[in-house]
């Protein structure tokens, strides 16, 4: 078996990367750099046209997009480890919240990080559109919240590929300085995940 993983640190490669030290598969990592364009064409170009990670190249085969990615790994890797669930209804749970957070959550993060962020330029950004974005990232967030009301993990008592997935999210989240301190649920599932030792191992790289 062949596992070959690009990312790039401080990226929704994160997620990805989270979930393989998890399962504890061998892969070989390959990192790129996001800010030479040589870089990530001759690394990524012949395994995603879109030039973006993260990517998974499983046995000659690549696979791109971070929720894509996550469901394969589940599927194939994930089921055995008891870090994913068996086709049914619990599967289709699991698949629900992967998409919402990419969707949902992931786009109104980017929407607002797009006219508020210094890193974007100004004059391309809007300041009611930010407003509206950080707003609707809190109501989103209060879904997430209502979610964990009388559970651990996204999927019940038992971590899984889903958590990983969107606690990654959440620690992005984070470093643009919200706070959870409204979502108590939401704020103990995140400590919970963090302090995982594969991700522990992940942020001291």
């Amino acid at each position: 078996m062949s596992l070959t993983f690009y990312f790039a640190p401080m990226s929704t490669a994160s997620t990805v990367h989270w979930s393989l030290e998890e399962l504890g598969v061998p892969y070989e990592a390959v990192k790129v750099d996001l800010s030479d364009a040589a870089d990530k064409q001759r690394k990524l170009g012949p395994v995603n046209p879109n030039l973006k990670v993260p990517v998974l190249v499983h046995d000659g085969t690549p696979i791109f997009e971070s929720a894509a990615i996550q469901i394969y790994l589940g599927e194939t890797f994930g089921v055995d480890k008891g870090l994913y669930p068996a086709s049914g209804p619990k599967r289709a749970e699991a698949l629900k919240w992967l998409v919402w957070a990419n969707v949902n959550l992931a786009e109104v993060v980017s929407r607002w990080q797009r006219n508020v962020s210094k890193h974007f330029p100004a004059e391309a950004q809007n300041a009611a559109a930010g407003r509206d974005a950080r707003s609707e990232l809190d109501q989103l967030i209060g879904v997430f919240e209502k979610e964990l009301a009388e559970k651990s993990y996204v999927l019940g008592e038992s971590v899984s590929l889903v958590d990983f997935h969107m606690a990654s999210l959440f620690q992005w989240i984070g470093f643009l300085d919200v706070s959870l301190a409204k979502f108590p649920n939401t704020k103990a599932w995140s400590e919970r995940c963090s302090v995982r030792p594969a991700t522990l191992r992940l942020m001291g790289e």
